[in-house]
């Protein structure tokens, strides 16, 4: 197979790969947007009917919506990532405190040494 041959079938397999992935993300838009259930089915009758068309007609009359709730989607995924890892990282009490309360419960004889030396290390480490 000569090299131009190779060159060419891979662009036309990355093309391939290009289009079965917009494809995707239309029909994910279509299912995503705020039109009635009649205006959903219409556009997805016209993308798989008539394909190329029906994907290009769709970018030019909702690209710029498309990019709207693309945009609202990563930002309501980020805020929700960032309240995960505040109350993950926000226990309440601090290694301080908590090595305060062993010392108290150590203290008062509610642990033994052992106890207490393990949970120490357990916290520090």
């Amino acid at each position: 197979m000569p090299l131009f041959d190779l060159f060419w079938a891979m662009l036309w397999f990355f093309m391939f790969i290009i289009w079965i992935w917009l494809l995707i993300t239309v029909f994910v838009d279509i299912f995503r947007s705020d039109i009635s259930g009649w205006g959903k089915a219409g556009w997805t009758f016209f993308v798989i009917i008539l394909p190329f068309l029906g994907v290009f007609v769709y970018l030019i009359a909702n690209g710029d919506k498309m990019r709207e709730r693309s945009a609202a989607k990563a930002a309501e995924s980020q805020a929700a990532q960032n309240e995960y890892v505040r109350s993950v990282a926000d226990s309440g009490t601090s290694t301080a405190d908590q090595l305060a309360t062993l010392s108290n419960l150590h203290d008062s004889g509610k642990l033994t040494d052992e106890e207490f030396a393990a949970q120490k290390a357990k916290l520090l480490a």
